[in-house]
């Protein structure tokens, strides 16, 4: 086999097993590879296919990944179920403190305890969801 096909076969099989590992350094070296193979093609030396590839595989990787990461980044992570109640506010239905009571938290009603065992809330009291606990709020009352 030539040292292009094999570049190239190198080159593909990179490229694919990037789609098992999603951190773009594979792909990176694939395309360093599909370089080097072009290369190759050209009738440059094995030495000089090494070099292409080195140098193609590096910048790659040093520039264009950090810059593909940041791109595809998720920016805003979609909080669901009790992790979106997680610093929300609530308003105190039934004296809250560290043994129980109850707060409405967006409309529902839901027991809850203080986070602070010292703190008593009274009902109408606006207070800060801290956590879920099970099902149960433990909140924080506001100063």
């Amino acid at each position: 086999m030539t040292p292009a096909l094999l570049w190239l076969i190198a080159g593909v099989v990179l490229v694919v097993a990037e789609t098992l590992s999603g951190e773009f350094v594979l792909v990176m070296l694939g395309v360093a590879a599909l370089g080097a193979a072009g290369a190759a093609a050209l009738g440059a030396s094995l030495g000089m296919d090494v070099l292409v590839f080195a140098v193609l595989g590096l910048g790659l990787v040093v520039t264009a990944r950090p810059a593909l990461k940041r791109r595809l980044q998720v920016q805003h992570e979609l909080k669901t179920n009790v992790d979106a109640l997680v610093g929300r506010k609530a308003v105190v239905e039934s004296t809250v403190d560290a043994h129980g009571g109850r707060v409405r938290i967006g409309g529902e009603l839901w027991s809850a305890r203080a986070f602070d065992e010292t703190q008593v809330m009274q009902a109408g009291e606006t207070v800060l969801v801290m956590e879920i606990s099970g099902a149960t709020a433990v909140v924080w009352a506001e100063p």
